[in-house]
């Protein structure tokens, strides 16, 4: 075969096989840096740490609370089951306690807009840029040095006043400035999420932790996705073209995939790896971005873009065949799918000097550095340090239940274990005790029975043939015996530990719509008992806000905050999580709005809550009642442009000059808010 090269011109002409020669060369030299050589060790060392660690304490575990979501057996136990003969029924407890578990953190955590789980608040003392802070300061001091301009003797302690005066009204007007930011970044921060597919992986993140140990959520992950809009051309016509750029996006993680280190107790402390599964189509993606090898994906791609890798775990099947899959697909990878890890976790300077990264960016060799590291089988496909400034991983987890110094906790399937094992035996011992009681035991002396007389089936109104015993006894020779039910004392056992599963999970029946007994008949006994079951699910809300929400969205505000280019979303604010508290006053909300409605109706509370403060509370109001708000409520510009506008020809319908407002955005008439902002008073 002819491998020679020919170049023409600009232009070189090679055949396939000095090509990939080539490439695999350009990869080989690649892999061969001590850089790469040495994390590429270091990776699979803490690979194996990590694998080992978690199949020995949690792996078993999530794969009996996966078995136990569906209503399956174990295989042991199953085999155990049919050995003894009997029912296969499986009471499925688990699987209600979860689904109302579930159903219980979505109405709180998937909110929206006004009710959504988390705000942003200005701190305390907001630091807003020198240029905004100064504008405020000269709008403020602004009557004082007009008054010394026109050579007006101020006295020293009106001057004094006045500085304090002016100090305040400057605090004030910066608080409102850093509110009206945080506003603005709240919601451009929803947006992202909403755009960024957040809510469809904190959907699935919630079946996950009500049935895994702890549940994973993965983001702001930036990717350069095509996306289409619509594009003005010459012609002045709107074409719709698909245009690539740079988007956060929010990932559910499988509990399954996520290996911290074995001393870990959360996300951020030790290093921490991602198993993934990559298709050709996803190593292809990685090729020209920013951070990965073209040349080691392109090896990967030729290596085992055609049969797959499936080199890192064992219990594949086994996971597999808890999620209800196909495990003779999955054990011989038809799908061709490419396993990989991923690295993130600090690596001591002087490694990394003596592995030849450049010197000059470890510039102490005794601190710790994080890095990201891909691994595919041979290949390190990505080596970056941690872009994050804080060097903080993008993963974030929770459990339905904390257990102290772990990093895996305790899902309802897990709580709910020992009610769900006696509750299914008691379930079979029910069935099989029905079957056998449900007719007579029959005992059929077969020498007595005449010629032909079929004893495998008992009918009724059955005429039997016997005959005469030869040894004339008078035994019988067909006896039949009742056996006895116990189905009443195995239906109050199985009842017993359906309310322990109540018990151990915090989540009564009552919850999901079932009927409750004793103070649960009447309506303030059940709202006294729902109250109480509500302090156990803000204790798990308040895990999610902990370890979910609060550094999940400081992370996107920092991002925002790097890198946008709106100046009025540079602000000073933190992030609040209230999906907690959300929980107990959510359902009195709208009424205790309306309470105050009626109670500051009334002129003396008017001048203290003021036009514009009554507007935001109605505003609120209209928004909890499902209805197009702007239409009902106008927005607080919009209120002030018709306040004044109807002012003006309020006065000047009875001849009198417009006055000069007397506060922002509210008018006042003899001394008393206008009431009717939008009307002329009649003449």
């Amino acid at each position: 075969m002819d491998n020679s090269v020919i170049q023409l011109g600009m232009v070189r002409a090679a055949p396939l096989t000095v090509v990939m020669d080539e490439e695999r060369k350009a990869a080989q030299e690649v892999q061969d840096q001590p850089i790469v050589s040495g994390l590429s060790n270091h990776v699979r060392k803490c690979w194996m740490q990590a694998r080992t660690a978690k199949q020995m304490t949690v792996e078993v575990r999530m794969i009996q609370n996966m078995r136990a979501r569906r209503g399956e057996y174990d295989p042991e136990k199953l085999s155990q089951i049919r050995e003894m003969g009997g029912s296969e029924i499986y009471a499925n407890l688990t699987s209600v306690k979860c689904r109302s578990a579930a159903s219980w953190l979505r109405d709180v955590l998937m909110a929206t807009g006004s009710e959504r789980p988390w705000t942003l608040r200005p701190t305390p003392v907001p630091e807003l840029s020198p240029d905004i802070n100064e504008q405020i300061v000269m709008k403020v001091a602004m009557p004082l040095k007009e008054a010394m301009l026109q050579g007006q003797q101020v006295p020293q302690d009106q001057v004094v006043q006045m500085m304090k005066d002016l100090k305040e009204e400057a605090k004030n007007d910066i608080m409102e400035e850093a509110r009206r930011k945080a506003a603005l970044m709240a919601d451009k921060m929803e947006d992202q999420l909403v755009q960024g597919g957040f809510l469809k992986a904190l959907d699935a993140f919630i079946d996950d932790i009500t049935t895994f140990p702890t549940a994973v959520l993965k983001g702001p992950v930036v990717r350069r996705k095509k996306s289409m809009k619509w594009v003005k051309g010459n012609n002045g016509k709107y074409t719709v073209q698909a245009k690539e750029g740079l988007t956060v996006e929010w990932d559910r993680v499988s509990p399954f995939n996520i290996y911290p280190s074995p001393a870990a107790t959360h996300p951020q402390e030790g290093y921490l790896i991602e198993k993934h599964r990559l298709s050709r189509e996803d190593l292809n993606e990685m090729i020209g971005v920013e951070g990965y090898s073209d040349a080691s994906i392109r090896m990967v791609l030729e290596d085992y873009g055609r049969g797959g890798l499936r080199e890192w775990l064992t219990n594949d099947v086994a996971i597999a065949s808890s999620e209800g899959k196909a495990t003779t697909q999955i054990a011989q990878n038809v799908d061709g799918l490419i396993d990989a890890i991923q690295f993130w976790g600090p690596v001591q300077g002087r490694a990394l000097i003596e592995w030849g990264m450049d010197a000059k960016e470890i510039p102490d060799s005794m601190k710790d550095y994080h890095v990201e590291v891909w691994l595919v089988g041979n290949y390190v496909i990505k080596a970056v340090l941690n872009y994050d400034p804080l060097n903080r991983k993008p993963y974030y987890t929770a459990s339905f239940e904390d257990v102290p110094g772990s990093f895996w906790g305790n899902a309802v399937a897990d709580l709910v274990r020992d009610p769900q094992i006696v509750a299914n035996a008691a379930a079979r011992s029910i069935v099989n005790n029905m079957g056998i009681a449900s007719g007579p035991q029959v005992v059929v002396n077969v020498d007595r029975l005449a010629a032909g007389e079929d004893i495998t089936q008992l009918t009724p109104w059955r005429i039997w043939q016997v005959n005469n015993d030869p040894t004339g006894s008078n035994q019988q020779p067909i006896t039949f015996n009742q056996p006895d039910s116990r189905i009443g004392e195995l239906m109050a056992v199985f009842e017993k530990f359906n309310d322990m599963a109540d018990e151990y999970s915090g989540i009564p029946k009552y919850m999901s719509g079932d009927s409750a007994g004793g103070a649960g008949r009447t309506a303030s006994g059940l709202s006294m008992l729902m109250g109480n079951a509500n302090k156990g699910i803000k204790q798990v809300i308040s895990n999610v806000d902990m370890g979910i929400f609060t550094p999940m969205l400081e992370r996107l505000y920092d991002w925002n905050m790097e890198y946008s280019d709106d100046p009025d979303l540079k602000g000073d604010a933190q992030i609040v999580a209230r999906g907690a508290a959300s929980v107990m006053i959510k359902d009195t909300a709208q009424l205790r709005r309306n309470e105050f409605l009626a109670a500051t109706a009334n002129p003396i509370d008017m001048q203290i809550v003021g036009v514009e403060g009554r507007h935001a509370i109605l505003r609120e109001t209209a928004k909890n009642l499902d209805m197009d708000v702007d239409k009902v409520v106008p927005t607080l510009s919009t209120f002030q442009k018709k306040t004044a506008a109807a002012q003006m020809l309020q006065q000047q319908q009875q001849g009198t000059p417009p006055a000069a407002p007397t506060g922002e955005g509210q008018q006042l008439q003899n001394g008393a808010p206008i009431t009717d902002n939008f009307a002329p008073s009649p003449q």
